[in-house]
């Protein structure tokens, strides 16, 4: 039976006020109070409490044929506790069915993953704790913030003991895939991949009341019908959308909620689909290959790429300058510090300097609270002068010391970590390289000799060539081939110091 994965995202900033060049160093208060009460309290009349009922209404009535994820970050979590009380209400009951699964993503819906490990780590561990507190779960799914991901970031999603990562179907990352299987990490099969199907997602999201689009309307049985016609050997249909979308992307008066509504008895009595959290999807299937992706990608705009927050001169030099104080703000013992170091790091702000005028242009624009993205980088800079000034007068020279010799204990107990780790690992042979994943064969042969890999390959066995050969650039092939033809056989003793070099590089990619 093919899943549907539900996941919704919610998230709200903590919107900046008007802060002028004369505020710096006076007025040290940053946030437009009645700007972000309004907003989450007409969204949570709009959205979140209608939303929620109906999700709840529909559990109860299909009970575990019906099941939704969500992640919420913690700027909107707190925004929830200071002035909607009970839309987390609302959450909880939904925890409570059991149906329900909510994700870690990081704390300030920031970019951290991009610029700063550390950081990163932090934000999902202090998210990750959250979410327990209030839900009564440990998250075992990780999505990061607008769905950005990476090989490098993937690595260190998993070695923070995820199993489960939500990223888009980049088109260019796939290819001719489908985003309708379960795939892995290029490198790191214990990382599982769910790739957001951005066609049908964003039919639901974007394209739902666009009279001039040729499917309008959008009704449950159009919709059934979509789904019933995918080839029912694809996995699973991940429909990955903005939780606002109902109610304030889509007005109640689209019948965004009465679509809602009928989709799940729609699908469950015409298809042969079933309602699935993104646990039990990673779970129940077995990954249909690896994704490598070494660009990051994101489910923004048309290129889904990073452009929608980093890449003008504007955003680039405000998330510089951001990040430059991080050192800094790690020696403050000063909790309004690390409130407003959250706070600025939300993507949102960079968003808004966005400078994209054609493709995408309408969107950024309907998303931006200023008038430009100049006036936004202005505003967001003056904040950030005086943030970076209370930082100077908070941070802690003395500390360093103190800092310092615990970073090189801390480095000294990893380093036996690691040392432990080799020490259990157990020796490999040649032959167990037809176990390990095309991208850490790429790896190894990248390490070895094409005179030294020449010799062992000759000596090994079919699956061993197999699985190397194919796995070359075609100049390694080439000058492989070449070799083959001249290479003169050699002593024992040195083809063995060969195959122990091999081994102990494959030792090494293994781990």
């Amino acid at each position: 039976m093919q899943s549907i994965c539900f996941y919704f995202q919610v998230h709200q900033p903590f919107r900046l006020r008007t802060y002028r060049f004369f505020d710096m160093g006076v007025n040290h208060h940053y946030y437009d109070e009645f700007q972000n009460h309004s907003i989450i309290r007409r969204i949570a009349k709009k959205c979140y409490l209608p939303a929620n009922d109906l999700i709840l209404e529909l559990i109860k009535k299909y009970d575990s044929d019906f099941k939704v994820s969500f992640s919420i970050s913690g700027l909107a979590i707190e925004q929830f506790e200071m002035y909607a009380p009970e839309v987390l209400k609302s959450f909880k009951a939904l925890a409570k069915t059991g149906n329900v699964e909510f994700l870690t993503e990081t704390y300030a819906h920031s970019l951290a993953s991009l610029k700063s490990k550390e950081e990163f780590k932090r934000q999902v561990d202090l998210h990750s704790k959250k979410i327990e507190e209030l839900f009564g779960q440990k998250p075992v799914t990780f999505r990061n913030t607008e769905l950005i991901y990476s090989d490098d970031i993937g690595e260190m999603v998993a070695e923070m003991g995820y199993k489960t990562m939500l990223t888009e179907g980049a088109k260019h990352v796939l290819g001719w895939k489908s985003p309708n299987f379960l795939y892995h990490h290029a490198s790191n099969p214990e990382l599982k991949l769910l790739l957001k199907n951005y066609r049908l997602s964003d039919d639901i999201a974007f394209r739902f009341s666009d009279q001039g689009w040729a499917e309008y309307p959008v009704t449950s049985e159009k919709y059934a019908g979509w789904l019933k016609n995918i080839d029912p050997e694809q996995q699973v249909v991940n429909l990955f959308i903005d939780y606002e979308t109902f109610g304030e992307h889509q007005w109640a008066d689209t019948g965004i909620f009465e679509f809602i509504k009928a989709l799940p008895g729609k699908v469950l009595s015409e298809t042969d689909f079933k309602f699935r959290t993104p646990k039990e999807v990673a779970a129940k299937l077995n990954p249909a290959g690896e994704i490598h992706v070494p660009y990051p990608i994101s489910w923004a705009d048309e290129e889904r790429d990073l452009t929608a927050w980093l890449g003008n001169e504007l955003q680039d030099e405000a998330f510089e300058k951001l990040y430059s104080v991080e050192a800094k703000v790690k020696l403050c013992d000063d909790k309004e510090i690390i409130r407003d170091w959250n706070y600025l790091q939300a993507s949102d702000h960079f968003y808004y300097m966005c400078t994209k005028w054609f493709s995408d242009g309408d969107v950024h624009r309907y998303f931006n609270p200023y008038p430009s993205p100049y006036e936004a980088f202005i505003n967001y800079m003056n904040v950030l002068s005086d943030f970076m000034i209370r930082v100077d007068e908070k941070y802690k020279p003395d500390m360093f010391d103190k800092v310092k010799e615990k970073g090189k204990k801390a480095e000294a107990e990893a380093e036996a970590k690691a040392k432990a780790k080799w020490d259990n690992i157990k020796d490999y042979t040649l032959d167990d390289i037809v176990k390990i994943s095309n991208a850490k064969v790429k790896q190894l042969i990248k390490k070895i000799d094409p005179e030294e890999m020449a010799h062992v390959l000759k000596d090994a066995g079919d699956e061993v060539r197999e699985k190397i050969i194919p796995n070359m650039t075609k100049t390694a092939k080439k000058q492989y081939e070449k070799l083959e033809k001249e290479i003169k056989k050699i002593k024992k003793s040195d083809l063995k110091d060969i195959k122990n070099k091999i081994e102990n590089e494959l030792r090494k990619v293994w781990k």
